[in-house]
């Protein structure tokens, strides 16, 4: 290489690291959906991408052209001088046919469109200023379905569970509504029950539940001993404030002299990224990765490590189920990737990608998904959830009684675990071969059973 080229790869990398840091900085103060926005005292690290030269990689072949945009004008004609209906059609709903289209086109369940109404409707239900039985719910083929259940929530303190289709609310059938008009069959007002008929899924008859709506102030985080000797804290949100709450819970652990930890992410949907660092930074490691962001512009990638930790180790079991996402599975994946804590009971819901919300010029809003996420060992998990080191699920017998198995579960493994000296695969390898011997055992009875 002679002293020009050198000179000039030089420069190109000195270049492409002032726009990474410049990308990177415009990046933490943009409010996305999932990220709020950094403040300029929060650690942070941008990630240069080692091949570069995919930065100068020609992609107008991935922008529509006047070309293709022209067969959108085509059909949009043909539908105006053709479509018998056409006089019933507004240009509008037209526009926003295809926009939805296009976003659908994307198999993205996390990338949406909404209309001048729906956008004003989602927006309102942001603001959580109203009574009802505080669960996410989404449309299924007839009726709607519980997508995820909220902690402390009348909907977990009824026993509702993530599955249940909702076919009626007071009588008023639910069949073919949309979910904003099915919610509203559901809401209001505060301490009214509301009469709900289920279908869950392994039960042959209609279930009825009937559950005191409330507008609730979700506690952020709840800790309390269990058993004279765990500690247990529970996480409903990654809130702006939780990990000072959380902090103060693990202080109030370290002043009682409490050696075991039963961290609770379950029904844990919601929240921000930098909430989970925080967190995470009370047990990871200071400077070790804790999550990357990925974009389509390599340059906005980002990573984000421990900011301090000044604990001693401790024995952690960690409680997840399918209502974990986000935040939590951030801070799951990064205990389970440094082999800090167990992780009990089912699989996660899988939800790691970042959407970006941009307002059209109408007040309509497109809500796109602009990142991955990846754990510390570089692993992506949108799609595929995280599976437990001992895995525990709920027994009809359970809700009837209300006996939280996982839970129970979780005490036994600390004491194992303690039992093989905080060796954590020795445990799980005793509750794998606990459970295959559980399954040979079952299997040998039905044989029995079948001899008789």
């Amino acid at each position: 290489m002679n002293f020009f080229k050198q000179q000039t790869y030089i420069l190109i990398l000195i270049i492409i690291t002032i726009l990474s840091f410049i990308s990177g900085f415009m990046l933490g103060q943009s409010n996305i959906i999932t990220l709020v926005n950094i403040d300029n005292w929060w650690k942070w690290k941008v990630t240069i991408a080692q091949d570069f030269n995919n930065l100068f990689k020609n992609t107008k072949n991935n922008i529509l052209t006047s070309e293709d945009l022209k067969i959108f004008q085509e059909s949009i004609d043909i539908i105006a001088n053709k479509y018998y209906s056409a006089n019933s059609i507004s240009k509008k709903d037209l526009v926003y046919w295809m926009i939805r289209g296009s976003i659908d086109s994307l198999k993205d369940k996390h990338s949406e469109f909404f209309n001048v109404e729906e956008t004003k409707k989602f927006n309102d239900t942001l603001n959580w200023d109203f009574e009802w039985i505080w669960a996410i719910i989404s449309k299924s083929d007839f009726w709607v379905q519980i997508d995820r259940i909220i902690a402390g929530s009348p909907a977990k303190e009824f026993w509702l569970m993530a599955g249940d289709i909702i076919i009626k609310a007071n009588e008023n059938d639910l069949k073919d509504l949309t979910v904003n008009d099915a919610v509203n069959k559901i809401k209001w007002p505060a301490w009214t029950k509301v009469k709900l008929e289920i279908i869950r899924k392994g039960e042959k008859e209609i279930i009825i539940k009937e559950v005191i709506r409330k507008k609730i102030t979700i506690p952020s985080v709840d800790s309390k001993i269990i058993d004279n000797n765990i500690w247990y804290i529970m996480l409903s949100i990654f809130w702006e404030n939780t990990w000072d709450e959380f902090e103060k819970s693990l202080n109030d652990l370290k002043s009682k002299n409490i050696k075991w930890l039963i961290v609770d992410l379950r029904d844990n949907g919601w929240g921000y990224l930098q909430t989970a660092v925080s967190i995470l930074s009370n047990f990871v490691e200071k400077d070790k990765l804790l999550v990357t962001t990925k974009e389509k512009n390599i340059l906005n990638n980002k990573a984000y490590f421990s900011l301090w930790n000044d604990n001693k180790k401790i024995p952690i079991a960690l409680l997840i189920n399918w209502n974990s996402a986000s935040a939590s599975e951030i801070t799951a994946w990064a205990l389970k990737d440094y082999n800090l804590a167990i992780l009990i009971w089912e699989k996660s819901y899988w939800k790691w990608s970042v959407q970006e919300p941009f307002i059209l010029s109408d007040g309509s809003e497109l809500k796109i998904t602009v990142a991955k996420w990846y754990t510390p060992l570089d692993n992506i998990i949108d799609g595929i959830w995280i599976n437990p080191d001992i895995e525990v699920t709920f027994t009809k017998d359970d809700f009837d009684k209300k006996f939280d198995r996982q839970l129970d579960k979780a005490k036994q493994v600390l004491n194992k675990f303690i039992e093989n000296n905080w060796n954590i695969q020795k445990t799980k390898d005793y509750y794998n071969e606990e459970k295959i011997k559980e399954s040979k055992d079952k299997q040998i009875k039905t044989s029995s059973w079948n001899i008789k």
